[in-house]
């Protein structure tokens, strides 16, 4: 299966999922008990848990989760060094694979691209306003991508 940053994850999903699990849990928990401490409900918790174990940041088996050595280096860094961590990770897994070997793109093109591919995450009534939104919450944010008036391109 290829792996996809979730549309409904974000950022600061990310920062408070790792924070959670870092400051009250020393690192491992299960689902139960995060999304108590959490107050979420786990239809709104799973994208966050599930694009952190895509990103390499925590391990998430049979209701358990734990975070990984590059979980707790995230948490540890810096704003810039947490950036450089996501841009790395991010080069790994869809829909920034292929932006990268796009250079340059709009997200129609990224969207046929990823459909040529299989990966279907994107094809909904809302798939290319959920594709732009990742794009921007993570690849502009990370430094991966630019976006300007003609679209996306890599930066690094």
């Amino acid at each position: 299966m290829t792996e996809v940053i979730d549309p409904n994850a974000r950022i600061a999903d990310l920062v408070g999922l790792l924070y959670v699990m870092n400051n009250i849990f020393d690192g491992k928990t299960d689902l139960y008990q995060l999304e108590k401490e959490m107050e979420v409900d786990i239809d709104d918790l799973m994208p966050i848990v599930y694009t952190a174990s895509r990103l390499g940041f925590v391990s998430a088996e049979s209701g358990d989760i734990i975070v990984t050595e590059e979980g707790k280096e995230y948490i540890r860094a810096s704003i810039k060094r947490r950036k450089e961590i996501i841009r790395e990770a991010l080069r790994n897994i869809e829909p920034f694979r292929t932006a990268l070997d796009l250079r340059n793109f709009d997200c129609e093109t990224l969207m046929e691209n990823l459909q040529r591919k299989g990966v279907q995450t994107f094809n909904s009534p809302s798939g290319k306003h959920d594709l732009e939104v990742i794009l921007i919450e993570w690849g502009v944010y990370s430094g991966l991508l630019r976006k300007d008036d003609d679209g996306f391109s890599v930066v690094s």
